[in-house]
């Protein structure tokens, strides 16, 4: 059976869209190669993986040669193969870094640019043609031999890309001037152009320092996640407490963890009481509290208090990992906007070097001299790179989604991000999401007498082992009131409806009124109580007992149990935020409609206008996305537990909601191609609200590529930009699209 696997691979030497395709293309020829995405922002690429069966002996050999076998595609294709994430790895770089190239570019080429001016004035400081010789050819081939390598690498591939439009472009121009200066009569003054081609060469050495400088910035928060992870635990071992290695940490181990350290792994507290600053993980900007069996994560920093915790993940299983691959992935991806510009990219430079030709030939045609013809010419192969082509769409993605995690926004793909900004509804689950989640028992009527204490044992008892958030309200009733429990058995879960099994030798149900109905069991006189705690927006519960009399079996009613639940404090005004951005918000409860209706008018939802979905068991949660998908909405769903998981993958975007205990966020997680890691449905707008601000930044940063080249092409085929105005021009293009996307780093929610 196949499965698909993943590999990453570093790539240096790429320059533009072009090599992009080109490198792509490169990869898929590979046997075993499912798919490919290569991102020129972060110099990677994701090769998808089909596997076959990891029994098969072959199939592991073939496997273990696979990462082999790409990296020498990539050196095939002219690139460099590296290790995947060296830009997201490596520390800050010193800010002069990889400056020496264009520092020498500048030395050499200045004393060919500086007499220029003078002749604005008349004044004639031209030096030598012998000495713009000797200035302008080590910068032509020692500092631009980069181009000729790449450029070559292209040819053989039977492809372009911006290093071989440059090598074309300045070697015409060097080229021409050595042969006016050899050609000329002696003593003569003849106007040569060494300076154009050193100085485009100097300026695109520059532009590609500024760019590399912008892609690190843009990889900061990738960085800033993987600085969180501390290098020593201290471990409690046989001998007391002891220093180890953080990688070294088991799951089981209990840890030492001091005032202002950070957790080296995933946990749960087992003595002390603390703040922890979680603020790098979920955006939480204040402290939280932690008593013993609050679970904790690595990578947060512990307050004041010594605390001691017992390990639960370790490694790439830990939340601050999957939070790092979370970004990664989304960073990695390609926008469904991005195909547009692979089209383009694939027949760019052949356009280009047709138009340059036809520009050559024009001139020298139409009675100009060859010289200016083929400046010309030279002017369209410099000021057309694909390189801001090739930036736009992966810079505004990596900064967009980087900002949006150091506020506790994931975004799991670009594909997510590109449609979050087209969404017309939002669904919410109520529990957890609206809700603080945390229900209380707030009533308890037995029915025919039942003493309460002894019902309260029997429901907690049957309830022991679930993690229902209306099951943990009994057990701490229960527990409150000094109950002991009861030995159960063959204890299971009705789907959608409840529980039921053995409390000692005593057959009980435990669900939702609908479920009492079905089984026809006989509500009396507390069907009363019920209805008026529905009204006042409680949830109801009900415990019954099977029983048999003279051969004969039936349900009987044991007590009713209210719970209530309060709405998040933010949750309101969450609403109204949506509302205010044009959208149509709902609310999906599995509670009665009496219960859901009381909830949503609290939370300033209008039932009557059916913006309450009342009575809806967890299946059917899919199937109620569905039918407003269908209806012609786009449709975001939030949830945040497994029974939301469905519901999460059916939606156009799901977004799932970290709960503070944990239960069902993983599942929730893999559905939803969005995760607020904090519970505050604030984020659910602002999450809209940064995917719009980087779809805007994308399409106009194509924009300004597209229209950069549509513009320059033209004005340099007719005459209007020199080489050295086009490769400045060009210099620009590219810094200014990083530029551009990295204004998205000063949003705040």
């Amino acid at each position: 059976m196949n499965n698909e696997a993943s590999l990453d691979i570093g790539i240096g030497g790429m320059t533009c869209a072009s090599c992009v395709a080109r490198v792509e293309r490169a990869l898929k020829k590979v046997p075993g190669v499912a798919g490919v995405a290569v991102n020129l922002a972060t110099e990677s690429a994701r090769v998808q993986l089909a596997t076959a069966d990891a029994a098969d002996a072959a199939a592991q050999v073939a496997a273990a040669n696979m990462e082999a076998r790409l990296r020498r595609a990539v050196r095939d294709a002219g690139y460099e193969p590296r290790a995947a994430n060296t830009l997201t790895d490596a520390p800050d770089a010193a800010p002069w870094r990889g400056f020496s190239p264009i520092a020498w570019g500048l030395a050499l080429s200045a004393p060919l640019v500086l007499p220029m001016p003078g002749d604005l004035f008349g004044l004639h400081w031209m030096l030598p043609a012998l000495w713009q010789f000797l200035l302008a050819t080590p910068v032509q081939f020692v500092l631009g031999a980069r181009f000729y390598k790449a450029g070559w690498h292209a040819v053989l591939n039977f492809s372009g890309n911006m290093d071989l439009l440059v090598a074309i472009g300045t070697t015409a121009g060097w080229a021409l001037s050595v042969w006016l200066w050899l050609s000329a009569a002696p003593g003569a003054m003849v106007h040569l152009y060494f300076e154009g081609s050193a100085l485009v060469v100097t300026l695109v050495l520059l532009g590609k320092w500024l760019e590399a400088g912008a892609k690190r910035q843009t990889t900061s928060a990738i960085r800033a996640l993987h600085a969180l992870r501390p290098e020593v635990a201290h471990l409690m071992g046989l001998d007391g407490e002891v220093d180890v290695p953080a990688d070294e940490v088991l799951v089981g181990d209990q840890l030492i963890v001091k005032p202002g350290e950070r957790f080296a792994a995933d946990g749960v507290l087992l003595e002390g009481v603390t703040q922890v600053d979680e603020s790098m993980l979920t955006g939480e900007s204040l402290p939280v509290s932690k008593e013993v069996d609050s679970l904790l994560t690595a990578g947060s920093i512990n307050g004041e208090g010594r605390v001691r915790m017992r390990v639960r993940a370790v490694g790439a299983d830990t939340m601050l990992s999957h939070i790092i691959r979370l970004v990664e992935d989304a960073q990695a991806a390609k926008a469904p906007i991005q195909r547009l510009v692979d089209q383009v990219s694939a027949v760019f430079v052949p356009v280009v070097l047709g138009i340059a030709l036809v520009t050559l030939l024009g001139w020298w045609l139409s009675g100009h001299s060859f010289e200016m013809a083929l400046i010309n010419a030279v002017a369209v192969l410099v000021i057309a790179c694909p390189c801001a082509l090739g930036l736009a769409t992966p810079a505004a993605i990596m900064a967009g989604t980087g900002v949006a995690a150091k506020y506790g926004i994931l975004i799991k793909d670009a594909e997510a991000l590109e449609l979050a900004h087209k969404i017309d509804t939002v669904v919410f689950d109520k529990t957890g999401t609206l809700t603080v989640g945390r229900p209380r028992l707030l009533e308890l009527e037995g029915s025919c007498g039942q003493p309460r204490t002894e019902v309260l044992q029997l429901a907690a008892s049957l309830q022991s082992g679930s993690e229902h958030p209306l099951a943990r309200a009994v057990l701490a009733s229960a527990k409150a009131g000094g109950l002991a429990l009861v030995a159960t058995s063959a204890v299971r879960a009705v789907p959608g409806r409840g529980l039921q099994g053995l409390v000692g030798e005593r057959q009980l149900l435990l669900g939702s009124l609908r479920w009492m109905e079905e089984l026809q069991v006989e509500m009396g006189a507390t069907s009363i109580s019920a209805a008026q705690w529905q009204a006042q927006g409680a949830t109801v519960s009900a415990l019954a007992e099977r029983v048999t009399q003279e051969g004969t079996g039936r349900i009987v009613l044991l007590a009713l149990m209210a719970f209530g639940d309060e709405p998040k404090p933010a949750a309101r005004q969450a609403l109204d935020a949506l509302r205010a951005r044009g959208l149509r918000v709902l609310m999906l409860s599995g509670d009665n409609r009496g219960a859901a209706q009381a909830m949503a008018r609290r939370l300033g939802l209008q039932p009557e206008a059916g913006e309450v979905m009342a009575e809806v068991l967890p299946g059917d949660k899919a199937a109620h996305v569905l039918r407003l998908k269908e209806g012609g909405h786009r449709v975001l769903m939030v949830g945040d537990g497994v029974n939301d998981a469905p519901a999460l993958a059916a939606a156009d975007v799901g977004m799932a909601m970290a709960n503070p205990d944990g239960g069902g966020t993983d599942v929730a997680m893999h559905a939803a191609g969005m995760t607020l890691m904090r519970g505050d449905p604030l984020l659910v707008a602002a999450a809209l609200d940064i995917s719009a601000r980087t779809v805007r930044k994308i399409r106009q940063n194509l924009f300004w590529a597209f229209a950069y080249n549509v513009a320059g092409i033209p004005l340099a085929a007719l005459g209007f930009l020199n080489p050295v105005f086009a490769g400045a021009a060009m210099a620009l293009s590219s810094v200014s699209v990083m530029a551009n996307a990295l204004l998205l780093k000063r949003w705040k929610p």
